[in-house]
């Protein structure tokens, strides 16, 4: 026991020394949750989305689209539950276009240069949109 505390105040000391230089500095190592598939990582606890290695800026609602896109993956989610979700009111059926041109700017935001896209936020007509995996990334 007495070796473990030895070893302890060991470990103070050099911190002490380390945080004395104003360059150093000091890392945690944390389970972030996170969502991520190739090409694309979201940080729920930092609220930072990085794409091909870049960060991106998102506002608010496409942040909380992305995020319940990429947790509900592979299935249709309608206007109404996007809405009702990301919003937080019942849907009254006019969103559509509203919801439509927060994808179109995310979609802007997430496109990849190199041609094939790693993910794709498919739109099912008159229905809504799902994100998907592309097979062929």
């Amino acid at each position: 026991m007495e070796f473990l505390e030895s070893e302890y105040r060991i470990f103070e000391e050099v911190l002490a020394v380390l945080n004395k230089y104003h360059t150093f500095e000091n890392q945690r190592i944390t389970d972030e949750p996170a969502l991520s598939i190739p090409g694309l990582a979201v940080f729920l606890g930092r609220r930072k989305v990085y794409c091909a290695g870049k960060e991106i800026s998102l506002t608010t609602k496409e942040y909380a689209i992305l995020c319940l896109l990429m947790e509900n993956m592979g299935c249709v989610l309608t206007y109404g539950q996007i809405y009702q979700n990301v919003w937080g009111e019942e849907a009254l059926g006019g969103e559509n276009n509203m919801i439509g041109c927060h994808i179109r700017r995310l979609r802007g935001k997430l496109s990849v240069e190199e041609g094939i896209e790693p993910f794709l936020i498919k739109c099912v007509r008159e229905v809504g949109y799902c994100f998907e995996v592309n097979s062929e990334y």
